[in-house]
């Protein structure tokens, strides 16, 4: 059975999409894998047994994406890493990161917005 840490929606130095806003979903949706992609770079690929993906919750403006890390309790790799990305990952966007979020802004996917 697989357990979950909240990381966050963005470093924590950064700004990020807010709930509600003009265009939320589609902004976080690339901020979120910006994060994942950036988490990997800083902290390193998820061991076996352990998965970084956004996830959505609902907030009382509406639903909200984040990035956890979905961990197997019984592998004690996948919960250090999940608690790495949780208190030492990066705690601002990279170069790559800012190249990554300009070049995707104003993407259209059909499953977002």
């Amino acid at each position: 059975m697989h357990e979950w840490l909240y990381i966050g929606a963005a470093p924590p130095e950064e700004s990020c999409a807010q709930v509600g806003s003009d265009g939320y979903m589609a902004r976080a949706r690339r901020e979120c894998q910006a994060y994942i992609n950036l988490l990997r770079r800083v902290v390193g690929p998820e061991p076996e047994g352990a998965q970084l993906r956004i996830r959505s919750d609902q907030h009382d403006l509406g639903t909200y994406l984040s990035v956890a890390c979905y961990y197997d309790p019984a592998i004690e790799a996948t919960i250090d890493y999940a608690f790495r990305c949780e208190g030492h990952g990066p705690q601002e966007w990279d170069e790559e990161a800012r190249r990554e979020l300009r070049n995707r802004k104003g993407e259209r996917h059909g499953h977002v917005d």
